[in-house]
């Protein structure tokens, strides 16, 4: 029997994209769904590294702490999201601080636990190494976005990934509570050049306000089409 002459159910079935929500979801040894309020602390800088998380639902925010006291955020985390992986790699301690900024939802799963679903299971294993891959394609850009583009570029880029744009899905609205001040610690700029920046996307029809910021998809023409340049 060819694949066309197989029941549609049968093709709909094999082709079916893998949904980590979906598996994660089931009842297994070593993971347990979690809900989290805002501003609770997932773990903190330090901790003991013996989980990987996966966010089902919320935004949360990733931290870190100079020696002398100083906070940056250096990334934030949505929905279909790990984190925590690095336990997978024998880090022993967090070198991180990871709380929610809306209530959250997620799955908790023990190292050994993540270490048989990589090995024992090869859709999840594929899902999770495209992850990881995506990760570091991010980290490189983001490198690349804070040497050589301009704080406004790089505003409008942070803006578009926070607004899911360039992701599988519908893009959304960034949620309120992203404050100036943590806009301008992840593009390495201060708050007065941000609210200028801001200021300028909103007369230009880039962004709006409606009790929280929304981001339009004319912002990408900044971010495109606007060639890179060395800071000065």
């Amino acid at each position: 029997m060819t694949d066309l002459e197989r029941p549609a159910r049968d093709r709909r079935k094999r082709t079916a994209v893998f949904s980590p929500a979906s598996f994660l979801a089931q009842p297994g040894t070593g993971r347990s769904t979690i809900k989290y309020r805002k501003n609770e602390v997932v773990f903190s800088q330090g901790d003991p590294a013996d989980a990987v998380f996966y966010v089902q639902k919320g935004k949360l925010k990733v931290t870190v702490v100079s020696e002398r006291g100083k906070e940056a955020v250096v990334s934030i985390l949505g929905p279909d999201e790990f984190f925590g992986e690095a336990c997978m790699t024998g880090q022993q301690q967090r070198l991180v601080t990871v709380s929610p900024m809306t209530d959250t939802v997620m799955v908790r799963i023990e190292k050994p636990a993540m270490v048989r679903l990589v090995h024992e299971h090869s859709e999840f294993s594929q899902m999770f190494m495209t992850h990881i891959l995506n990760r570091t394609i991010r980290v490189e850009a983001d490198l690349i976005d804070q040497l050589f583009n301009s704080s406004e570029r790089r505003l409008a880029r942070l803006l578009l990934l926070l607004a899911n744009y360039g992701k599988e899905g519908k893009p959304e609205p960034i949620i309120a509570n992203i404050s100036q001040e943590t806009l301008a610690e992840m593009i390495g700029t201060t708050r007065s050049r941000v609210s200028f920046f801001m200021n300028r996307f909103r007369k230009l029809g880039f962004i709006s306000y409606n009790g929280h910021i929304e981001v339009h998809k004319s912002l990408l023409n900044l971010v495109l089409h606007e060639q890179p340049h060395i800071k000065t």
